[in-house]
């Protein structure tokens, strides 16, 4: 279940989302796009998202997780068939709106399955350890476009095969019984006020992440560095990112608020550091290994801080964070690309790199360590 799950954050994360951000220079170049237009496809893409995510939520808490699997993975699939086939600008921000839905129906399809599938011990390792797979996702897109660089509409033909076969495979790995009943277990109803904190906390983070997940290939791109060294620094963004699967082990360790506050730190800096040395291939690479970590560990933070927060409702609270995180991006997508265009892109992602700053203030006040075994109650496993 783990690396099935893993492959379809792969796929839908690292591939059909994010890989409008690494395609970004072939379709400006083919398709004659702005970096203000980039940014509002962006945005657009976010806020199908967070449309899919409370789909995907609806469908979880009325015990219907396999549902939104699927609908994570057709979403993703007829999303890239469209950017394949994209012709003009408005087919290419259909496709890449309805491409970028699917992974907000599968966060919270995962994380269910997981719960339901795994031993109670093994779950917030393995919860994080599904989420890096959007590290492996940009590794892949990566290694295709510094294979093939100017036949991305065969790329993205290919993630729409690979969304169908991982969602099949995730569905044939899960438990999806439902969960035994248990009296001593307080209802599942969400109460959105225990969230305020982990709510501010995505939405900050999200939106200055938008910097780099957007414009970053198209940032190093314009600054002189081949199609080969960026589709290579992409790589590693994406081989570092599976770091950040290390995140559950850490809060276990160290604490919620710890575990925040560095990958926090890390997504930050590597910010900075892609803003004003963009050329450079070996500040870059750090940049980029500092990004890809920080930000993958900090998601998959995100997922244990539901859990600590609302144990009787985890994959409904997941959803609701990776909405704020989403909405987050959707904003900064928008006004990042306006600010790309008016003000160039050192002064953009310095403003980013404040933005993921700021949520280092909405970090967890509890700094109680995380205990090692999963909630009781809620999972059969095989």
């Amino acid at each position: 279940m783990v690396v099935s799950g893993l492959s379809v954050i792969a796929v839908t994360y690292g591939l059909t989302r994010y890989g409008f951000g690494l395609y970004l220079p072939q379709f400006r170049a083919d398709l004659g796009l702005t970096a203000g237009a980039a940014g509002g496809i962006a945005a657009a893409s976010c806020l199908a998202y967070c449309a899919a995510a409370v789909l995907g939520l609806y469908l979880v808490d009325r015990g219907r997780a396999r549902r939104a699997l699927w609908s994570a993975g057709v979403s993703a699939a007829v999303g890239a068939l469209v950017v394949a086939a994209a012709q003009a600008t408005p087919v290419l921000a259909i496709g890449a709106l309805i491409a970028g839905s699917g992974a907000g129906a599968a966060s919270p399809a995962l994380v269910a399955a997981v719960a339901r599938t795994v031993p109670p011990s093994a779950e917030p390792r393995s919860q994080t350890v599904v989420n890096s797979g959007t590290g492996a996702g940009v590794v892949a897109g990566g290694l295709v476009a510094l294979g093939w660089p100017a036949e991305w509409r065969w790329a993205w033909l290919g993630f729409a095969a690979g969304a169908l076969l991982v969602t099949w495979w995730a569905d044939r790995s899960a438990c999806w019984c439902p969960p035994p009943a248990d009296p001593d277990r307080p209802g599942s109803g969400l109460r959105p006020l225990r969230l305020v904190r982990p709510l501010a906390a995505g939405l900050l983070a999200g939106a200055g992440g938008a910097g780099v997940w957007t414009f970053g290939p198209d940032v190093t791109a314009r600054s002189g560095l081949s199609t080969q060294a960026t589709g290579l620094l992409w790589c590693l963004l994406g081989a570092a990112a599976l770091l950040g699967g290390l995140s559950g082990s850490v809060v276990r360790r160290a604490g919620l608020a710890a575990a925040w506050g560095v990958p926090v730190a890390m997504t930050a800096t590597g910010t900075v550091l892609l803003a004003w040395w963009p050329g450079s291939v070996v500040v870059a690479a750090g940049a980029l290994a500092l990004f890809g970590c920080g930000f993958v560990a900090l998601s998959g933070v995100l997922i244990t801080w539901a859990g600590r927060l609302a144990p009787e409702a985890t994959a409904q609270a997941t959803a609701l964070l990776f909405i704020a995180l989403t909405t987050g991006q959707a904003a900064g997508a928008a006004l990042l690309g306006a600010l790309v265009d008016a003000a160039g892109a050192p002064v953009t992602f310095v403003a980013a790199a404040g933005l993921v700053s700021a949520a280092a203030l909405a970090a967890p006040r509890d700094r109680r360590r995380t205990p090692p075994a999963g909630r009781s109650g809620r999972r059969r496993h095989r």
